[in-house]
């Protein structure tokens, strides 16, 4: 089976490049923009996704559904999804690809077969295609999107359109499993060197502490300085992903409550002005020095 009509809910910053990607490949993606942003339409338009006017045309129109959206509404999406279907009695194959706990995605499971189509459990691992190429012609690299499930023989197929795919295995939730463990550590990471860096800066060893890391961390440091000043901008989206790695811990019998510190840093830092950032309008030269400085700032006049 040939699933070359593709939809994306929604074309975000990840969505978007992912429309892109697949049609520069030869796929035609589709999208519905109803209660979208401005920034989403925009990104979506300069993709060259093609906007429908309502979920009921969407899934009447194509082949699959990818969902990839922010944590804390994939239930209400993919509910809403699921009564699109059932209301023009068409089933596209609904891939759920958001960072969501393996007990969320096996409830997002019930919610598509109780309505009669098939769903596969999916994670994205890795930034957005444009990061390989360029945003006006190269289509750049996909990221790394691990899948699992019963039922993903069809969707495997998309390989034939660049994606680059991993198997799993039949159980719903090993996808988001190792999602949540990824994140984890490259999300949970950021967050800590971001919080002692605060800590240092306001203690007034910063400097010191650089240098120690300089001597003897160099590795850990330049992980800082790449991925600290470009993390304001998605700070917003990231404490309700913190809060399903929290989920998935505890639904393991073990302690969530080091990420429910790391959703508390993210939410403090998309307070910030730097928080209002999108990545198109970030500032590009901002050092580690100068992003620390300012969130620093931030949290003094906000205890004052």
């Amino acid at each position: 089976m040939n699933l070359n009509k593709i939809a994306i809910i929604s074309p975000g910053d990840m969505g978007s490049d992912i429309g892109r990607y697949l049609i520069a490949n030869g796929a035609t993606v589709y999208t519905c923009l109803e209660d979208r942003s401005p920034r989403t339409r925009a990104l979506s338009e300069r993709a060259g996704i093609i906007e429908v006017t309502s979920l009921q045309q969407l899934v009447k129109t194509v082949d699959i559904i990818l969902s990839i959206t922010i944590s804390d509404i994939v239930e209400e999406v993919c509910q809403k999804v699921a009564l699109a279907m059932q209301e023009v009695d068409n089933y596209p194959i609904f891939v759920d690809c958001n960072a969501i706990s393996p007990q969320k995605c096996q409830q997002l499971e019930t919610i598509i077969t109780t309505a009669g189509a098939k769903f596969v459990d999916a994670s994205i691992l890795g930034g957005p295609p444009s990061r390989g190429g360029t945003m006006s012609g190269m289509a750049g690299k996909s990221p790394r999107i691990y899948y699992s499930g019963h039922a993903t023989d069809e969707f495997c197929t998309l390989a034939e359109f660049g994606l680059d795919l991993k198997y799993l295995g039949p159980h719903i939730g090993q996808a988001s499993a190792i999602k949540m463990t990824y994140a984890a550590m490259n999300k949970g990471s950021t967050a800590l060197y971001t919080e002692l860096l605060l800590a240092a800066t306001q203690m007034g060893v910063a400097d010191q502490l650089v240098e120690e890391f300089t001597a003897t961390q160099m590795d850990a440091y330049n992980r800082m300085t790449k991925m600290i000043p470009r993390m304001p901008a998605k700070a917003r989206r990231w404490v309700s992903e913190m809060k399903e790695i929290q989920a998935t811990f505890q639904e393991l019998g073990m302690t969530g409550n080091i990420f429910k510190g790391v959703s508390d840093m993210y939410h403090m830092i998309g307070a910030t002005p730097i928080g209002n950032e999108t990545p198109e309008t970030q500032d590009q030269t901002r050092s580690l020095e100068q992003t620390i400085t300012t969130i620093a700032h931030f949290i003094e006049e906000s205890n004052n």
